[in-house]
């Protein structure tokens, strides 16, 4: 009995330490906790707090440990956010002042007689294209704001894409031809039925034949059409300068402009503004590009049934 007895006030002595053992771990834990969160708000997102599986406070160090990261991953992701935002009020600012000079230059010249006859027309019409020019840089800002706002609506519906494609290139074809463009078009006689937005899904195709028009010093345009894997793809290219691997990686960012001198042409959001759009509309696109080879952008979609 005796025996019984004192193995019992052992176990019960064994039981008593590991359990108080076991306090201590934990409070030190909790310390540690404590401290780690207290540098954390100082601003050390990089502290993370250390426990071993079998631990009882492993799983709310774990989860401490994921609330940090998220923290720091959102606190990274906001400076960055900051960082474009003051690159992109820098843009607007540059972008948006240099064209409104030019036209007032113009207006002012007219409004005070200092041309007149041909040379009045002259400017009247250059103070129209600066107007217009400046009027599509703001247009494109605010697309921009609205995609990244979730303020834009889209609305898919049953479209024949090639069809609209036949519709939308119409209304570039003088455009091409006054502009000296040769082209090429190759959309097969046979329906392609997609989920789309004709208004996103002409402002992509217009952003992009302008991109052409504007930046790549290309003399002939090709776009075609086929259907691939239950996908419509629709590529549009051009044998312009191209671009190097450096600026493929970086084509579809905001205010991200291949030529650097660029001032007046281009705001640097239409190529991401268009990437956003065919999002919006479950594709997807693509670029494939090199030095004095041009430029194929490929866009996808899901075909309907």
């Amino acid at each position: 009995m005796k025996i019984v007895v004192m193995t019992c006030a052992a176990a019960a002595i064994l039981a008593v330490v590991f359990a108080f053992r076991v306090i201590y771990r934990v409070k030190k834990q909790l310390a540690e906790m404590t401290e780690a969160l207290s540098d954390v708000k100082k601003g050390n997102g990089n502290r993370r707090i250390l426990a071993e599986e079998h631990e009882l406070t492993a799983p709310l160090a774990y989860a401490m440990n994921d609330i940090i990261r998220s923290y720091e991953d959102s606190i990274c992701a906001c400076h960055r956010a900051e960082e474009m935002n003051r690159q992109l009020m820098t843009s607007l600012s540059h972008d948006a002042r240099t064209p409104l000079t030019t036209l007032i230059g113009y207006l002012d010249a007219v409004h005070r007689g200092i041309v007149t006859g041909t040379e009045r027309e002259k400017y009247m019409e250059t103070a129209r294209r600066k107007a217009y020019d400046l009027k599509e840089y703001i247009d494109e800002l605010f697309d921009w704001f609205k995609l990244n706002s979730g303020e834009f609506a889209v609305t898919l519906s049953a479209a024949d894409a090639g069809e609209l494609t036949r519709i939308i290139l119409a209304d570039w074809i003088p455009v091409l031809e006054t502009q000296g463009l040769d082209y090429g078009i190759d959309i097969p006689e046979r329906p392609f039925p997609v989920m789309l937005d004709g208004e996103c899904y002409r402002r992509i195709l217009n952003n992009l034949v302008q991109n052409v028009i504007a930046h790549s010093g290309a003399d002939r345009l090709e776009l075609f059409m086929k259907e691939e894997k239950e996908k419509l793809v629709v590529c549009l290219s051009d044998n312009g300068n191209g671009m190097d691997s450096a600026d493929v990686k970086h084509i579809f960012e905001r205010l991200y402009k291949c030529d650097k001198g660029r001032s007046e042409k281009g705001s640097g959001l239409g190529l991401s503004i268009v990437q956003q759009l065919i999002t919006k509309m479950n594709g997807s696109i693509e670029v494939e590009s090199a030095p004095g080879k041009g430029s194929s952008f490929y866009i996808s979609f899901p075909l309907s049934e």
